[in-house]
């Protein structure tokens, strides 16, 4: 009995040690299952951000590039179309436009620019930028035709119905600040993502002058029709409105048809394969590999944490990621008070300073027009440029707080010394007011759109950048609500100066929470995401792509 028990107990711990050898391979094996992957994902992803500055890199540009031209002409050709209908259909009231009526249809497109950027930035990170990408023009085309096409009847006014078809519109722009932020970021390579982002965005300033531009050519070619009968405006801003659905038609066929990111293909979706295949391939001929097998097109490697609510908050509740959050957003919050309360309004400022204006709705339309093409053409379009060909070499934070301060200091001066100023020259407030514009596209304005393409991980990408923005456009609704209801103060536009002092208070805390958020020039978005390998991959075939 004592041999046989001994015979026992040799062979369990013959059978313990083999598990144990078995479990030691397996372990060994598993971790070089996941280095293999982390390397495999390394280098794909490398391949991108070194990658020669192509056609493809231009085509990413353009394309985003032309939905910016879109919104903004959307958003600040109301400025002037404000002021056209006021000839046209408030002509008791003095040919203004009252001021609920004035509000309702500048802010409302800032409200459905909220809901736009938090719903197209979750979805573009839950189903993917290339199912999203062209769904946000094709709701800005509709809503731009509809506002066009806006009748006025017993049982709804005019501006009640632009009203509504603003919010579609500014769900549509909404939607794609997230969307081609982050799309552009993921796409452009790491020595020239800065100014391919911001050349993006710069197109906002082309939008903005476009918007100016065709508002004075249409006021031209109307003008004796409009000396004659001043409700002609009316095809004026139809027209003016209009106008802004044709880039958006030309540029929709290549958004639908840009390919997915594969850094959304691999930290999202968590198809190493193909996306290492869609990397090479956009390397090669800018787009997805298409070609894939049955294995390739469905095999799932868990290389990075999957996107959850638990998720979300366990890696914003920590500071380190939480900080960055919070100075994306107020940031952006900050700079839009000024931003949004003051281009939206250029219309009221050039005319109290005696710059808009004039004796017959002809004169006061054509100067209001000039007035904006000239703040547009010395000011903002210099700006957004300046940033193109600068970002990558001084850095999104440097420009920034630089941005910020300037803003301050000059909204100080402004604010302070606006009747001072207008009572020595109009043309210094002109320049000084001007300067404004090139500090805001030359510093917040571009930063604010750049950095949260940036610097978060793959998996939030998207929402974080959409939160960001639209604590923006809660500050440009803030804005102009203000605006309309304090600018009155004392008489007619006569608190102007104090709406630019308290401007200049919100670009001072812009410098302070400017602090939070890393400098990204020069860094890979991995690098700036701060992601570490993680222990465990897992491989397994779910469904189909």
């Amino acid at each position: 009995m004592v041999v046989g028990d001994l015979s026992v107990v040799l062979i369990s711990d013959m059978i313990g040690a083999e598990h144990k050898t078995i479990q030691m391979e397996d372990a060994v094996n598993h971790d070089q299952l996941a280095l293999d992957a982390l390397e495999r994902r390394r280098q794909a992803l490398e391949e991108i951000d070194s990658a020669k500055f192509g056609w493809f890199h231009i085509r990413a540009c353009i394309v985003s590039g032309i939905g910016f031209f879109t919104d903004a002409y959307d958003i600040f050709a109301i400025n002037l179309v404000s002021a056209m209908i006021g000839y046209v259909y408030f002509q008791d009231n003095k040919n203004k436009t009252p001021y609920n009526v004035d509000t309702a249809i500048k802010v409302s497109c800032s409200v459905g620019t909220v809901v736009g950027q938090l719903a197209f930035g979750y979805l573009a990170d839950r189903v993917g930028r290339k199912r999203m990408y062209g769904v946000e023009l094709m709701i800005i085309i509709v809503g731009t035709v509809g506002q066009a096409l806006a009748g006025n009847g017993p049982g709804v006014s005019f501006w009640g119905v632009i009203t509504f078809w603003r919010v579609i519109v500014g769900i549509g722009i909404g939607g794609d600040y997230p969307l081609s932020s982050v799309i552009t970021s993921e796409f452009a390579t790491t020595k020239r993502r800065g100014a391919m982002m911001a050349a993006v965005f710069a197109m906002q300033g082309i939008g903005q002058l476009s918007a100016g531009l065709v508002g004075l050519i249409v006021t031209a070619a109307f003008q004796s029709a409009i000396h004659a009968d001043q409700t002609k405006l009316d095809y004026v801003w139809r027209i003016l409105v209009g106008l802004g659905a044709v880039p958006g038609v030309c540029a929709l066929y290549y958004r639908l048809t840009i390919p997915e990111t594969p850094r959304f293909t691999i930290d999202v979706e968590q198809k190493l394969e193909k996306g290492v295949l869609d990397a090479k391939a956009f390397i090669e001929k800018g787009a997805s590999a298409g070609d894939y097998t049955d294995n390739i097109a469905v095999a799932r490697i868990d290389a990075t944490p999957k996107a959850t609510w638990a998720d979300f908050r366990r890696h914003f509740g920590q500071w380190k990621n939480g900080k960055i959050l919070l100075g994306t957003a107020y940031s952006w919050f900050a700079l839009d008070v000024a931003w949004y309360g003051l281009g939206l309004n250029n219309s009221i400022i050039l005319s109290n300073i005696g710059f808009g204006g004039g004796s017959d709705a002809y004169t006061s339309i054509f100067r209001t027009c000039v007035g904006n093409i000239i703040i547009n053409l010395l000011g903002s379009v210099p700006g957004y440029w300046i940033s193109v060909f600068t970002i990558d070499k001084i850095g999104r934070k440097t420009i920034q707080i630089m941005g910020f301060t300037m803003l301050t200091i000059l909204f100080v001066i402004l604010g302070f010394a606006y009747h001072a100023i207008l009572n020595v020259s109009q043309g210094l407030f002109i320049f000084l007011y001007t300067l404004t514009q090139l500090f805001f596209n030359f510093g917040p304005n571009t930063t604010t759109f750049i950095v949260p393409g940036e610097c978060f991980p793959t998996r939030y990408r998207s929402t974080a950048h959409g939160i960001s923005a639209a604590s923006g456009k809660v500050g440009s609704i803030i804005a102009q609500v203000g605006f309309g209801l304090l600018k009155d103060i004392g008489g007619s536009n006569a608190w102007i100066n104090h709406l630019l002092e308290i401007f200049a208070f919100f670009m001072l805390t812009g410098i302070f929470s400017s602090l939070l958020i890393p400098e990204t020039k020069g860094k890979s978005l991995e690098e700036l995401a701060g992601e570490l390998p993680p222990r465990e991959i897992e491989e397994e075939v779910k469904g189909t792509y």
